[in-house]
């Protein structure tokens, strides 16, 4: 079946985003002084708000207020939203501008909706994109496949008809599931075996896209 829809991932994929969590997130964890030896931020890379309180509340205990480390985490990264901005991912524009005529565009985002329109349209590329599905939209984000079901069902295609544009294990993961053909631009997790299985093309940058769609 022909593709006819893209559907991307926000964070780490059209916005360099996840290396302002990374600093947030650290800033977080030590005036907190948190203390783990699990890579807890890329276990959590992909999640929306209820399932991330989960995986922290699992990692550091059920007496552990996660709600707390979160809101300090994303109020630094408000922070340095306002002052800096949140700089696109290299070709990302110049990708959207490549497919847009040609394609179904769509997004599928773990972030809240208001964060999503408010990042996308200061980064000028939210006019590119026919629908936004985000994470206060579904119960369980990825890695479950209904944030990519209802994108799919947004733009009235059906997944095999589509491409996720994906960086993270859990939207990898999501986006197979619901049965999309899995496209990996990696960022800050490399490609594992398990994710090589599930992907139908692994890409160094964005701008690689143009050799095959």
């Amino acid at each position: 079946m022909d593709i006819k829809g893209i559907i991307f991932d926000m964070d780490g994929v059209i916005l360099d985003s996840e290396t302002i969590s990374d600093k947030t997130w650290k800033i977080a964890q030590d005036e907190m002084d948190l203390k783990t030896d699990k890579d807890f931020i890329n276990l959590c890379r992909g999640s929306n708000r209820n399932d991330t309180l989960q995986i922290l509340q699992n990692i550091f205990g059920d007496d552990f207020d996660a709600d707390a480390f979160l809101q300090r985490a994303t109020e630094l990264f408000h922070m340095y939203e306002d002052t800096q901005g949140i700089p696109l991912m290299p070709y990302a524009k110049q990708i959207l501008e490549y497919l847009k005529p040609k394609y179904r565009l769509a997004l599928a985002s773990s972030t809240n909706g208001r964060a999503v329109e408010r990042q996308l349209t200061a980064a000028e590329v939210i006019d590119f994109f026919e629908t936004r599905t985000t994470g206060e939209m579904v119960e369980h984000s990825k890695p479950d496949p209904e944030i990519y079901l209802m994108a799919c069902r947004s733009i009235g295609l059906d997944p095999k008809e589509c491409a996720a544009v994906e960086d993270s294990p859990n939207g990898i993961r999501s986006a197979a599931a619901a049965g999309l053909k899995v496209i990996m631009v990696p960022d800050k997790i490399a490609p594992t075996a398990e994710l090589e299985a599930l992907c139908w093309k692994i890409c160094p940058t964005l701008k690689s896209l143009e050799e095959f769609l």
